[in-house]
């Protein structure tokens, strides 16, 4: 199983979108400040996660939130 997940940071105006199949473990690597693109934004909170059965499912839909069209979607929730 994979999932699509949105964080928003709590600091800045700022929404990242990534793909998983362990989001406990994902929030603990962006808010520790393992991944170099999000350091700079955290602390972080999920808003959104979506359960995809594949990885070409998930990256997919991905694509898509990382979009305008997608970010304008999540900036809504």
């Amino acid at each position: 199983m994979y999932y699509v997940y949105a964080l928003q940071s709590m600091s800045r105006n700022y929404i990242y979108v990534g793909l998983t199949n362990n989001i406990e473990r994902r929030l603990k690597e962006h808010n520790s400040g393992h991944n170099v693109r999000t350091r700079a934004y955290r602390p972080f909170k999920i808003i959104r996660t979506e359960e995809h059965p594949d990885r070409p499912s998930a990256r997919t839909r991905e694509k898509y939130l990382k979009s305008g069209v997608g970010k304008e979607f999540l900036k809504q929730l």
